[in-house]
């Protein structure tokens, strides 16, 4: 039997497995309270959530939810309620919002790192009529108190500190905790497994955040496809050090938890330096990664201890198929589960079988299955179409857009978008393969080889034209870390006035100036790089502005594009003699003005 059989009635084994689950809480009509509670009675003394010194067990986590359930139903909330929660990571973070979804209550969860109108924007759009806050961002709330509305309540939790609010308007949630009943609240509405759960905003990479709406059969079903493909088991314990306030923590490792009753460690913050550490430290079996975070643990110098541990998966997405390899060497990984999919989307897809660089499966025997499909896009992201206005499929290792066709009745491929309408509606290609169809355009380019694996190519928005040439930001990304000890770097293109398509433009975190740009640098792009796709400019930062991922902020940098009035940071060119240059005032006039040749 060949690769591509294999490969094909393994996932359709593992998916079978998840749609019998997904069809069972399907006609049941559960709420996710009611399946953690199942959890609950089979082990009420199990420890569900491991953070720094304490442990919290499934029957805590059950009684505190209750509590919290209890106090807002007394203060007059109800389903289809808004509540934000603005929270550090720590156990009563679940608590809370799972607390007020036995109300019915959806919840926004906001980036702990937004401040001032990324902030005010991310309550007014979710229509938020409360917000429960740490007390270590009580001074973030503060500073947005006269742009949200007056009606907004506000909700102080302290978690145990004994810091009461310093600001009258705001309600002590400790208070209330301690007389609060920790029975099950009654509540007359029916909340079921259709209705909406929670709020989760994308990164904000450009632009403002938009809120996702996730219900319960999505969240149900981006837990659920990652538990039964990487074949998670419910002994297993989960080393999560992401932010619960995205997908990947909030949803992936979490739901684990609170669906199939294993073991959760999670971290205030990640920490390379203690990735590794912790997870011997608490006996983990599986840990969590995204974005860069693997280039900064290989970043840390090697320790005999590295290979130290109970290990024997980790799973995210993310890993460059640059240092796959080494990772996994390093630290003795046997398995590595890489998983691709949007918050807001309906086409998650999963790297079962340890294909290096691979972040998922796509079947080319029976494609039915799972109706995602990769198709092609002229250069500025936008279906192609043939005579009957239907678009094309992609061939094998032909780059193109990757999408997931829409079946509203279906909880695995409905298309749930954004709070905001008309952000949804860009994110809906229609008339895909039959006249009426839609699917869910990822904005993402992706190829699949022969045998169905896919691997990720770049964002639709990132690849630039330069020379007649496009360019791979994150192709070119993934060499200059490399070459530079794995630091944090972002590729973008900007424009030059009077010349056609972007050159390329490298910002590279660098406040220590280690980097020789006209040494191993330059050498290193010569050889791993056509002529076309070598950064232009290199700009050096001296600061990070990172989401919630690890992902830098390019639009920003690109708006500034390489005038150096606009930045105190130093920037480069490369010059007709091939060497990196410092951009002058001067020296920009003269690169628009076509003095200066690039």
């Amino acid at each position: 039997m060949n690769v591509s059989y294999i490969l094909c009635f393994s996932a359709l084994y593992r998916y079978i497995r998840l749609l019998i689950q997904v069809k069972s809480l399907y006609r049941r009509d559960l709420p996710l309270a009611k399946i953690f509670e199942q959890n609950v009675k089979k082990h009420p003394h199990k420890p569900a959530i491991l953070f720094e010194d304490q442990e919290w067990s499934f029957i805590q986590i059950e009684e505190y939810s209750n509590k919290i359930a209890n106090i807002f139903k007394s203060h007059g909330y109800k389903k289809g309620d808004r509540i934000a929660l603005f929270l550090e990571n720590k156990p009563e973070y679940v608590g809370i919002w799972l607390g007020l979804s036995k109300l019915g209550v959806i919840v926004p969860l906001i980036n702990t790192n937004l401040r001032l109108s990324s902030l005010e924007h991310s309550i007014t759009v979710a229509k938020c009529q409360a917000v429960i806050f740490g007390s270590e961002l009580s001074d973030a709330v503060s500073e947005v108190l006269d742009k949200i509305e007056s009606k907004v309540a506000l909700y102080q939790v302290n978690c145990n500190n004994n810091a009461g609010p310093q600001d009258e308007r705001f309600e002590n949630l400790d208070l209330l905790l301690k007389e609060a009943s920790s029975s099950q609240p009654e509540v007359t509405e029916k909340i079921g497994h259709h209705d909406h759960l929670v709020y989760i905003y994308t990164s904000g990479t450009t632009g403002l955040p938009k809120a996702a709406v996730i219900s319960t059969s999505r969240y149900f079903f981006i837990a659920g496809a990652m538990h039964w493909l990487c074949a998670f088991r419910a002994s297993d314990r989960f080393y999560c050090p992401l932010p619960l306030y995205h997908t990947a923590g909030g949803c992936m490792s979490i739901g684990q938890m609170l669906i199939y009753g294993s073991t959760i460690v999670i971290r205030k913050k990640f920490s390379a330096s203690a990735y590794f550490p912790e997870c011997r430290k608490y006996n983990c079996t599986t840990a969590q990664y995204i974005g860069e975070m693997c280039r900064y643990i290989l970043a840390v110098p090697p320790k005999p201890s590295d290979t130290e541990h109970s290990l024997r998966v980790i799973f995210g997405n993310g890993l460059r198929p640059q240092i796959w390899r080494e990772f996994t060497d390093r630290f003795n990984i046997k398995d590595v589960k890489e998983f691709y999919g949007a918050t807001e989307g309906n086409a998650n897809i999963v790297n079962f079988d340890n294909t290096v660089g691979a972040i998922g499966f796509l079947s080319r025997i029976i494609p039915q299955v799972y109706p995602i499909s990769i198709i092609k896009v002229d250069e500025h992201g936008e279906p192609v179409r043939d005579a009957r206005g239907l678009c094309q499929t992609c061939k094998p290792n032909e780059p193109g857009v990757f999408i997931g066709k829409i079946l509203p009745n279906n909880p695995s491929r409905a298309f749930l978008g954004y709070v905001d309408e008309e952000a949804s509606k860009k994110k809906i290609v229609h008339n895909v393969f039959s006249i009426g169809d839609s699917a869910f355009l990822s904005g993402d380019i992706l190829i699949a080889d022969e045998f169905g694996n896919l691997f990720f190519k770049d964002r639709t928005g990132d690849t630039f034209r330069w020379k007649g040439e496009n360019v791979s930001t994150s192709e070119v990304e993934a060499v200059i870390s490399n070459l530079v000890s794995y630091k944090d770097v972002v590729v973008y293109g900007v424009e030059i006035r009077g010349m056609e398509g972007r050159a390329g433009m490298a910002a590279l975190y660098d406040p220590e100036r280690s980097v020789d740009l006209n040494a191993d640098f330059r050498e290193g792009l010569k050889k791993a790089l056509p002529a076309y796709a070598r950064p232009m400019f290199v700009r050096i930062l001296t600061k990070l502005d990172l989401t919630g991922t690890y992902k830098l902020k390019k639009n920003d940098l690109q708006k500034d594009g390489f005038d150096p009035s606009k930045t105190s940071d130093s920037i480069y060119y490369l010059s007709s003699s091939g060497q990196y240059e410092i951009v002058t005032q001067d020296v920009t006039q003269k690169i628009n003005s076509g003095e200066i040749r690039m």
